[in-house]
């Protein structure tokens, strides 16, 4: 593996490191990433989709977290956009490394090939006195953006401040107007800078503000890709929902003892999907929601967050559900919902957190047999949700059906002849185990396949 000598900086893919003039240079990890690609790329112009699918492979970022990764790039080789020595745009299209005269050569030895001259201890004028550079970057991010590169603008000035000192920035910041927002942004912007320090909320100045506009800040970039999410896991939680259905209607009705047709299996695999596709738009807008906010204690947010966005759902179904059943048909049962809808969500977002703990900076997209693990580990954690839910006499979608069918006259819904297949004479514990932890393994399987497809 070469490192690069290109003017007075020196770039080691081997050691990590961008070094000019014997002083390193901090970087992030992508950013040094995005560096060495674009070098060893330089004979041609790189496309930004190439770039996406070199850099951030794992998750899913916004255009703009490319620019800004651009831009730190420059800021730190000292490049200029209008007049590029090193990274040039190319429009419509993505980057260019444009330094010529780019050495290539064996990663041993010294870093520099001169030393630095001695110091002059002779007397010089006393300098005047520099301008503050704090002041105008604290008035350009507290001030009003009206467009999207305000709002780009203001990151950088955010970015130069970490490099001049968070501390200070802060301390400078005070509660002038607009404070809470300008907090916001360090805090945002401090996961994208090396130089950065700590930024904290709580014990500052309107904390609540200030999460609040982290939020905003954070759901405003993530908004097209977490509603993609949220459709993908509502999508995937119905087809899941819907084969449940399918699959338990043809077993039933191909079981010895049973009265049902074959007529039962597309009704069950409507109903299936119905209720598969609410509790996958509920867990998966928990989590897409999490996921673009959340840069520290993510997998408490997305356990969290699933949890929520199921619980919601399975509130208002469950009312929904015995109000229909009462006033329409006049049948009293008890149906579950809430309950399990909080239980089964943070399932999910345990499984598909620690099958994702490397994704950083972005929306979580594993590839390969990373994906295949996330599906696994989701899957197996919603089924034993569902396991200990039916064990605890709280039954999902196919015990409910059951509950129902035996409260009703004539119906061909009732599961005892898939009991029997089983090993009980009636509709038992176990037979509600084994359907239970099947749809909750189907689920898991819906969710993370919907939330993991990449867009």
């Amino acid at each position: 593996m070469p490192r690069y000598r290109f003017s007075e900086f020196i770039l080691s893919p081997r050691r990590r490191v961008l070094v000019r003039n014997g002083r390193e240079l901090p970087l992030i990890p992508r950013y040094f990433d995005l560096l060495v690609f674009l070098v060893e790329r330089r004979s041609e112009a790189v496309h930004r989709r190439e770039i996406f699918e070199r850099i951030w492979v794992d998750v899913i970022v916004s255009d703009s977290a490319l620019s800004q990764a651009i831009r730190t790039i420059r800021r730190v080789l000292e490049d200029d956009s209008r007049e590029p020595r090193f990274v040039r745009t190319v429009s419509r299209h993505g980057y260019r490394f444009v330094f010529a005269d780019v050495i290539e050569e064996e990663d041993e030895g010294d870093w520099q090939t001169e030393r630095p001259a001695a110091l002059v201890t002779t007397a010089m004028p006393e300098p005047e006195p520099a301008p503050d550079p704090f002041e105008p970057l604290l008035q350009r991010i507290t001030r009003e953006s009206s467009s999207p590169g305000d709002e780009e603008d203001q990151r950088e000035a955010a970015e130069l401040l970490h490099a001049l000192g968070t501390s200070e920035a802060m301390r400078r910041l005070g509660t002038r107007p607009r404070h809470t927002f300008a907090r916001a942004l360090l805090r945002d912007t401090r996961w994208d800078a090396a130089e950065a320090g700590p930024v904290p909320i709580l014990g500052e100045p309107s904390p609540v503000a200030t999460a609040s506009e982290i939020v905003g800040l954070r759901l405003r970039r993530a908004a097209a890709f977490a509603a993609a999410r949220w459709a993908g896991a509502s999508i995937g939680g119905g087809l899941a929902g819907a084969t449940a259905g399918a699959l338990g209607g043809i077993i039933l009705a191909s079981a010895p003892s049973s009265t049902a047709t074959l007529d039962l299996a597309p009704v069950l695999a409507v109903i299936g999907g119905c209720c598969g596709a609410a509790g996958g738009a509920g867990v998966g807008a928990g989590l897409s929601i999490a996921e673009s906010i959340a840069r520290s204690r993510r997998a408490l947010a997305l356990i969290c967050g699933a949890s929520l966005g199921g619980g919601i759902v399975g509130f208002i179904a469950q009312w929904l559900g015995r109000w229909s059943l009462s006033t329409l048909v006049g049948v009293n049962v008890t149906t579950g919902g809430g309950i399990e809808g909080l239980v089964i969500g943070a399932a999910a977002g345990l499984g598909y957190s620690l099958s994702t703990l490397s994704a950083e900076g972005g929306l979580a997209a594993p590839r390969g047999r990373k994906r295949i693990r996330s599906v696994a580990l989701t899957a197996a954690a919603c089924g034993l949700a569902a396991l200990a839910l039916t064990l605890a006499g709280r039954p999902l979608v196919g015990g409910t059906i059951h509950t129902i069918a035996q409260a009703s006259r004539g119906s061909q819904a009732t599961l005892t002849p898939i009991a029997r297949l089983v090993g009980e004479p009636d509709f038992g514990p176990l037979t509600a185990a084994v359907i239970g932890t099947g749809e909750g393994m189907l689920f898991g399987i819906g969710i993370s396949i919907g939330l993991t497809r990449r867009v």
